[in-house]
């Protein structure tokens, strides 16, 4: 390699490298200080288990994240349960996000649109909350944008030169472990699939290495089908409130209701989507002056990638289906970094002009990410300290939904009530981590009886307990807890209740006899 090829390759690793490490430093910033809300919990608790139960628990998921349970089971085996252990592949997942977001733009575009999509990637409030999440969506948006790095290597190759095994095998693997990671990640499947009439001659490779993914992911597609969309009976129908909470996921403008709205975040919606809506007209136009599809599939890939998961997610969820469109969007977030860089750095547009725009841009999204560290929206720890620091020997504990449980158990094992509450809903000791999903029972009125005898003061602690305004099954599970506090009220003398959080409020409530 000459010396000037040396440089150029020195300064190609440094473009990757530098959203990488910001978007990694981004991500690693207190990541024990937010405390683990439910969703958080109940990983911990699925992937604590063992064997059979193991299976059941992530069975009852409808196969959702069934690879990201399994790598957690492996974390938590090898590192233990604490909070950093737990959110540590998520940090990963996220860094590798925004060099991979660079990676794709410098073979697209160039240096320039690749530093600009990777820090604009790297600087985004969702994939940053995300990542300091034990969950699965961060290691879902790394997989899928390496999917679309090895999907943009076959169909932009040069003409009469076939994609490599090791491409095609990258390809597979990584799209089924996006799967694997999150079942909604077939968007980004589908958006593949919209841009092959536009790349004919490489349509056949892709779709055998679709087929190849398809036969690797039959065992989430048996699950899935199983299950059906029950899990999702909390999700709200589309009004203005969801679209909106949904918009400002995609512009990185805030992500409501995990975090009350800045002063702003309406400013960075305005301008994201502006320049969005010009990066889509602009490429649209383009193929109405018959510029070949050659020499504009790059930009048709990121114009796919954000418009065919959008688009689809919309139909789908004003059809009557449960799609969870805020946190869906955290899909096409990497394809926003890439056409606002695209549109940033047009040639009409004065390369000066473009860098200001792009460093105001990043200003504005740093500006919704800088109040969220440190904030818990449920605060479980918060909860479980209030009530460790009142309970008392024989006093019992109760959970509605049975959900809560999870996350009450995580933060229980280091107070002192461990040792003086009795956990009667349910019942079992609290060295025993279970899942308990989607169990909104409440007690028959002879139960509550005997447990009012026994317990001359009970705490209720109640979170996601239904919505009085939600669907069907949401305003049933609302309508249960309702009647269950006044059954409560009904058998104990004394009532006083404490509230932790907004986003999901906790609810605890003590009655005494």
């Amino acid at each position: 390699m000459s010396a000037a090829g040396a440089r150029e390759r020195k300064l190609d690793l440094l473009t990757i490298a530098l959203p990488l490490l910001l978007a990694g430093l981004l991500a690693a910033r207190e990541l024990s200080v937010r405390s683990l809300w439910l969703d958080e919990a109940a990983t911990f608790a699925i992937a604590s288990q063992h064997g059979g139960a193991l299976w059941h628990a992530i069975g009852h998921d409808g196969g959702n994240m069934l690879g990201y349970y399994l790598l957690m089971h492996l974390v938590i085996g090898a590192f233990g349960g604490g909070a950093v252990a737990i959110r540590l592949p998520s940090v990963i997942a996220t860094a590798a996000t925004a060099g991979l977001v660079a990676l794709l733009a410098l073979r697209l575009f160039g240096r320039r649109l690749a530093i600009g999509a990777g820090l604009l990637c790297a600087v985004s409030l969702p994939l940053i909350f995300w990542g300091q999440n034990a969950r699965g969506y961060a290691l879902m948006v790394m997989f899928g944008t390496l999917s679309f790095v090895a999907f943009a290597a076959i169909v932009t190759a040069p003409a009469g030169t076939p994609p490599s095994r090791g491409t095609l095998a990258l390809y597979v693997i990584s799209t089924a472990l996006a799967l694997y990671m999150g079942l909604v990640a077939v968007l980004l499947v589908a958006a593949q699939l919209a841009l092959l009439p536009f790349v004919p001659r490489r349509a056949a490779a892709v779709l055998v290495a679709l087929g190849a993914v398809a036969l690797v992911c039959v065992p989430l597609a048996v699950l899935a089908i199983g299950r059906g969309s029950g899990q999702l009976f909390w999700v709200p129908r589309p009004d203005h409130h969801v679209l909106g909470d949904a918009a400002r996921t995609l512009t990185s403008a805030g992500m409501p209701p995990n975090f009350h709205r800045g002063s702003t975040g309406t400013l960075t919606l305005i301008i994201t989507g502006a320049l969005l809506l010009a990066a889509l007209v602009t490429i649209a136009l383009a193929g109405r002056g018959r510029m070949p599809v050659g020499e504009r599939t790059a930009e048709l890939l990121i114009a796919a990638w954000f418009v065919v998961p959008v688009t689809l997610a919309l139909i789908a969820a004003l059809a009557g289906a449960q799609v969870e469109l805020a946190r869906d969007a955290i899909l096409v977030v990497p394809a926003v970094a890439l056409l606002l860089a695209w549109v940033l750095g047009h040639p009409r547009i004065a390369p000066e002009l473009g860098w200001a725009a792009l460093a105001a841009l990043v200003v504005l999204r740093a500006l919704q990410l800088g109040p969220s560290y440190g904030v818990s929206p449920e605060p479980w720890s918060r909860a479980v300290a209030y009530v460790s620091a009142y309970a008392g020997k024989g006093q019992c504990v109760a959970f509605y939904p049975q959900d809560t449980r999870m996350a009450f158990d995580y933060y229980i094992r280091d107070e002192r009530a461990a040792g003086v509450l009795v956990p009667v809903l349910p019942a079992r000791p609290w060295s025993s981590v279970s899942p308990y999903v989607e169990r909104y029972a409440a007690p028959v009125a002879s139960r509550l009886g005997a447990i009012a005898h026994d317990c001359p003061v009970l705490w209720l602690i109640a979170s996601h307990e239904g919505r009085r305004d939600g669907p069907s099954a949401s305003l049933a599970n609302y309508r249960r807890y309702r009647t269950l506090m006044a059954e409560l009220g009904r058998l104990y003398a004394r009532r006083r209740e404490r509230s932790f959080g907004w986003a999901a409020v906790i609810r605890v409530a003590r009655f005494d006899r």
